[in-house]
């Protein structure tokens, strides 16, 4: 009889418990379909705007899952579960592994706000405090940079985002100087001329702003002079723009007849003291074959 009254019960229950048991189901799987088919077209729609790849898919993978979870959340509430008191002990558990791991999580954040704002993009050549290279991928936790010698290098998202970022590649110009020192002798009309045709001459230097040709120092055996000019950074790295520089203000000077010095030192013999060295040298001799002289006599005198 007891067990008969428990069974009617506890069917009774599950009668009445069915409902929403299926109600969450349908919620849960709902949530999953809706989910998916949101993030898609999440990633369609950021791709037909040419979004970075990095960002279309963080994007679409927290749709999903924002989804999913809401989902989930509403699924426990029609079975009674008590959400509140579950997510307000995840929040602490959460919190204390937050803590835990506040430079990862640091990090994660700051990957999420480059990929967000894009002060750079992937094949950028940027500089990171005392880094240069150029950008291979951006990571959830670290940026990749290739360096000027092949050199890979990961920088965490949290220094990049704090950090001050020089972006080469932002406005497809960069500005090069190249130092040079030609005679005291030389024209300087002549040499600001020649140097400038050599360097707006070069393939991927820009004409405008124009190269300019600076005065800069009396050197100890030149005049010294900078060349500044602005370089296409699609058809031309600073690198390669500074050896062609040099190569054809060379080329250009030695056609022009413009000498570029070795450093000299010219050396003053003063003459009175080049005489004065003579006769010290001399009297010295003197001495010598004196002083010789006076022991061949002592000595024979000593045989006798």
């Amino acid at each position: 009889m007891i067990m008969s009254q428990m069974l009617q019960e506890w069917l009774t229950g599950f009668l009445l418990f069915l409902p929403k048991l299926i109600a969450a189901l349908f919620l849960s799987v709902g949530s999953l379909v809706v989910a998916s088919l949101l993030g898609r077209l999440v990633r369609r729609g950021l791709a037909r705007h040419r979004v970075d790849p990095e960002l279309t898919l963080l994007l679409s993978q927290i749709t999903r899952w924002g989804l999913i979870i809401l989902g989930v959340v509403v699924a426990l509430q029609q079975i009674d579960f008590r959400v509140t008191a579950f997510l307000a002990s995840l929040g602490i558990l959460g919190f204390t592994i937050g803590f835990a791991l506040q430079d990862v999580s640091k990090n994660f954040v700051a990957g999420i706000l480059l990929l967000l704002e894009q002060p750079f993009d992937i094949g950028d050549v940027i500089q990171v405090g005392d880094f240069l290279g150029t950008v291979v991928t951006v990571r959830l936790r670290a940026t990749e940079l290739h360096s000027l010698d092949g050199q890979s290098i990961l920088i965490p998202n949290g220094e990049v985002f704090t950090s001050t970022i020089v972006n080469y590649n932002r406005t497809h110009r960069r500005r090069v100087s190249l130092a040079v020192g030609v005679a005291y002798d030389s024209d300087l009309e002549l040499v600001h001329r020649t140097a400038t045709e050599a360097i707006s001459a070069i393939p991927g230097v820009l004409p405008d702003p124009a190269p300019k040709i600076i005065l800069d120092n009396l050197g100890p055996s030149s005049i010294d002079l900078t060349a500044y000019y602005w370089i296409d950074l699609d058809k031309l790295d600073a690198p390669t723009a500074k050896g062609a520089g040099i190569k054809a203000i060379k080329t250009a000077f030695e056609q022009a007849g413009i000498e570029i010095p070795y450093p000299t030192q010219t050396i003053y013999v003063r003459q009175g003291d080049s005489r004065e060295n003579n006769h010290d040298s001399a009297r010295a001799k003197s001495r010598h074959i004196a002083e010789t002289s006076r022991r061949q006599k002592e000595s024979r005198h000593t045989n006798d």
